[in-house]
């Protein structure tokens, strides 16, 4: 079979190819918007980014001829101006009675009486006037925090509870504590 000139063919072609693309006119009119507004959306970030860099360049030009000066605010204050003496006065002492606070063993220092003198604290204070069951010292009850004290709940009589959360109760009278023991107390007796 003899081939037809090559203008033949790329005429049949072309009108077989306008012929296909005519059939699928209604799907790709159906495209279009969509395709004319990812277009424009493309074309604006592009000008965005293209405006960000020249913006970024300018100033980086600007800052080589006039270098920026370090001003602060009067009214601003950072932790790293404060010094030693600005700083606020806690003494170590919680502020706050939170849930984290459970979990912290350190007993704030209340004050000082002088250079010479010796601080006194919160615990050493109570210890004088409360005494310590021997299960307290037993356990080093002051050094527990809530999660040490529960793990260690189940192996003791309902006598040491008993005795703990009376001596929770006269010194730090920790809520959670309290409720902890408390609880233990009504299921050990309960059984």
């Amino acid at each position: 079979m003899a081939t037809a000139p090559y203008g033949v063919r790329l005429i049949v072609g072309a009108a077989v190819t306008a012929f296909e693309e005519t059939l699928k006119l209604p799907q790709t009119i159906l495209m279009y918007p969509m395709t004319v507004a990812s277009t424009v959306a493309h074309i604006v970030m592009k000008v965005q980014q293209d405006l960000a860099d020249l913006v970024i360049k300018g100033d980086a030009a600007l800052e080589n001829i006039f270098p920026p000066k370090d001003e602060q605010p009067e009214w601003a204050t950072f932790d790293e101006d404060l010094g030693d003496s600005d700083a606020p006065a806690g003494n170590g002492e919680r502020r706050t009675e939170g849930r984290f606070a459970l979990y912290s063993v350190a007993d704030g220092v209340e004050g000082t009486a002088g250079k010479g003198q010796e601080t006194v604290t919160k615990s050493s204070r109570k210890k004088a006037t409360v005494t310590v069951p021997p299960i307290a010292e037993e356990l080093d009850y002051e050094s527990l925090t809530l999660a040490q004290l529960r793990a260690r709940l189940q192996s003791l009589s309902v006598a040491d509870l008993e005795a703990l959360l009376a001596y929770e109760e006269a010194s730090k009278s920790r809520a959670p504590f309290q409720t902890l023991l408390a609880n233990r107390i009504t299921r050990a007796t309960a059984k």
